[in-house]
């Protein structure tokens, strides 16, 4: 299995966007995928097909209740929400596929019915209409063998809710056309997915995951509950399994999927009877086991003579409907210590278990799994990351414990350090000789953060000597950000210390003090918002390309806080006549689109699509390649600053810090006066500092952890 680029917008389109598609079963994924489909492709026509009418009215009604809730939200523009309701049928006749360019399959995990369905599918639709199934476990050849061109044909499983949880699988499998799953990485890429391309496995890449660590939540339940279980997982997962199950009727999801993995790779993958008893409600059927010993295996009564756990007698586990009596995510239950050790061994060692087994298996890359952990089932880390924190030793401990309670179950085939060499938070490519850097948090906007920051400083220095390396382009994941600025996560632990916050604008510096520096050209690729920190990165770059309706933005100031690694110093020494266009940005959060900075010079060249944004930047990068373009080394002229005032107010009405306006204010005339850049970059670093001190920082900072609008009235 391999891929042509990482970053798939680096894949040379082969067609236009779907104009019709089709989705068979009209249950709960099927109308999700067509809202998704319906907001993303402007005038799509979607049909839907079911053997039920009353399914199909229901699907309707959901279409139409998502179209109203995103245009009260804010998400839809009145222009999309009647997008989504035009054009849309709903049949319970094949033949309504006719003229379809993509059929999507959803309906029940039935195999022999899934290849009726696809054979109907090839009859009636034309040679080059994509045919794709949902499944979440059915390897592809079990499905699409049987059919004359199977070259069109695969896996595409979304992941609820499908039309805002933004990871998709496509199964690479042998007798799908390398061009075809080209084509729908593409696809998903440039309407809003994260497309992560897996071998054809049984369960994949990620429900391997997820759906063995909720089995292996099944056999934890001879000795806790399921509110016990799902508050320790708490520790590194959004929610707990259990309560994911609830939500997502997801019992026989477990059973149907661990039975196909045990048939296929060994009875360890059996699911556990407790799933099945909870369908039936069988309340009585309940065991009453009362500990676990100290390799995580159920022991049925009896005294405790090895000295583990007491678990008192706990009642019903499910309630009359079949629902898992547990905890929302946040609340907290008592759990003793010692079964509190079991069930974390018991969970992370299936999840390093099989973390281990896909990559062993080439099932998927390090980097998308990490990445869809956290997207798709939002894990608080991904387990290699998880691994590392722990280390080595505990690591091997835990899967060794894990493996001798499970015998069968896969255990790692290299030393632990070995898996960790990847990125994880870049992309990189390349193209022309061009070395192509894509920030990948699209959960955050591609916001920067050491991590981040360290791979791309690590890159740029094993290229930068290298012959065959013309250059750089730094660009953002997706279509919608470049970077959204900085994470603030350390930030508030920070707020009044005036040292440490100075130490910390001149390490999340480093990076960008390299790029001043840097022997070959590095081009700033805006794919769309460039935020704060992610702005900053940006015009430290020695040219920048952007599609034409990218934006560019300093909001600090509406937190509390002034720009902390060069922004209150780079652009007047780069742009000084833009000067009045920045103290706008500074001092009132002014948004500059993406033309008015290819006015004013900042941006050297205007892309209309985001196919020619990177081919632009190509071109820059040898325009560039005999001069640098940088921050002036000296003091700059620029215009009058505005005065000082004690109520200030953003360009969109907000109230702003008096305080952090007049150290914003200050910093800018400082720091155009210093002799030499490295002394105005120092006087930036202290008025970040200055404005951390601030109560405005206080109240900026804490309202924006808790999603609110800050009030700076009276600070």
């Amino acid at each position: 299995m391999t891929q042509q680029h990482n970053n798939p917008i680096l894949i040379e389109p082969t067609g236009e966007l779907p104009r019709r598609v089709g989705i068979i079963g009209a249950g709960t994924i099927g109308p999700d995928i067509g809202y998704y489909l319906k907001s993303a492709i402007p005038g799509l026509n979607l049909v839907l097909i079911d053997i039920s009418r009353d399914a199909l009215e229901r699907a309707l009604e959901r279409l139409h209740a998502y179209a109203d809730k995103g245009l009260a939200r804010g998400k839809l523009t009145p222009e999309q929400a009647a997008g989504v309701r035009q054009n849309l049928a709903a049949s319970i006749d094949y033949d309504d596929l006719d003229g379809c360019d993509w059929v999507i399959e959803a309906a029940t995990e039935n195999i022999e019915l899934k290849k009726q369905i696809f054979s109907r599918v090839e009859d009636i639709t034309g040679r080059d209409c994509m045919i794709t199934s949902n499944t979440s476990s059915i390897p592809a050849h079990s499905l699409f063998s049987h059919l004359r061109h199977p070259e069109r044909t695969t896996v595409t499983h979304f992941f609820a809710p499908a039309f805002r949880n933004p990871v998709v699988e496509v199964v690479d499998w042998q007798q799908a056309a390398p061009a075809f799953i080209r084509r729908l990485r593409r696809l998903f890429y440039v309407t809003g997915k994260v497309p992560m391309v897996t071998r054809d496995v049984v369960c994949f890449m990620l429900d391997r995951i997820f759906d063995n660590w909720c089995n292996e939540a099944g056999f934890l339940l001879t000795g806790a509950t399921p509110a016990q279980i799902d508050h320790t997982a708490g520790a590194y997962v959004h929610a707990g399994p259990f309560f994911v199950l609830n939500m997502s009727n997801g019992n026989p999801i477990i059973i149907e999927t661990n039975t196909l993995q045990a048939e296929l790779e060994g009875s360890h993958y059996q699911p556990a009877n407790i799933f099945q008893q909870a369908i039936d409600h069988d309340n009585l059927g309940q065991p009453q086991i009362t500990k676990i010993d100290n390799l995580g295996q159920p022991q049925i009564g009896g005294n405790d003579n090895l000295g583990q756990p007491q678990i008192a007698d706990r009642g019903l586990l499910w309630d009359e409907s079949g629902k898992w009596l547990t905890i929302k995510p946040g609340e907290n239950v008592d759990v003793p210590q010692a079964v509190t050790a079991e069930i974390r061994d018991r969970l992370l060692g299936v999840l390093f278990s099989q973390t281990v087994d896909i990559l062993d298996r080439d099932i998927g890359t390090a980097a998308d799994l990490e990445l869809g952990c956290r997207l798709a089932f939002a894990f608080r880390q991904g387990p290699l990351e998880l691994m590392r924190e722990l280390g080595e030793q505990e690591s091997e401990r835990i899967l060794a414990k894990f493996t001798r309670a499970k015998p069968g179950m896969p255990g790692p085939q290299r030393p632990l350090h070995a898996y960790q060499d990847f990125h994880r938070f870049i992309l990189a490519d390349e193209l022309d000789g061009v070395k192509i850097i894509t920030l990948r948090r699209p959960e955050a906007l591609n916001a920067l953060h050491d991590n981040m920051t360290d791979e791309i400083l690590a890159l740029l220095k094993q290229y930068e000597d290298d012959p065959q390396t013309r250059g750089f382009i730094i660009t953002g994941y997706g279509v919608a950000a470049f970077s959204a600025g900085a994470d603030i996560g350390r930030f508030p632990s920070m707020l009044g210390d005036r040292d440490q916050c100075i130490d910390y604008a001149r390490v999340c510096s480093r990076l960008l003090v390299y790029l001043d520096s840097c022997r070959k050209p590095v081009v700033a690729a805006l794919n769309g918002m460039a935020l704060g920190g992610g702005l900053e990165l940006a015009i430290r770059c020695h040219g920048i390309v952007a599609v034409d309706n990218a934006w560019l933005q300093f909001p600090e100031i509406t937190l509390g806080i002034a720009p902390g690694i060069g922004g209150m110093v780079v652009p007047y020494r780069r742009w000084p006549a833009a000067a009045a266009a920045f103290h706008g940005m500074l001092l009132a959060a002014e948004k500059m689109s993406a033309a008015k900075a290819h006015g004013l010079g900042i941006v050297d060249k205007l892309s209309e699509t985001h196919d020619a944004l990177l081919h632009d930047g190509i071109r820059l990068v040898g325009e560039l390649a005999d001069r640098r373009r940088g921050p002036a080394d000296a003091p700059v002229s620029i215009a009058a600053l505005p005065a000082g005032e004690d109520e200030p107010h953003s360009f969109a009405g907000q109230r702003l810090s008096g305080a952090v306006f007049a150290v914003i204010r200050q910093a800018i005339s400082d720091a155009a006066a210093a002799a030499s850049l490295d002394e105005a970059l120092e006087l930036g670093y202290a008025a970040f500092a200055e404005s951390a001190a601030t109560a405005a920082a206080r109240e900026g900072i804490s309202a924006f952890m808790e999603k609110r609008k800050p009030d700076f009235t009276g600070l």
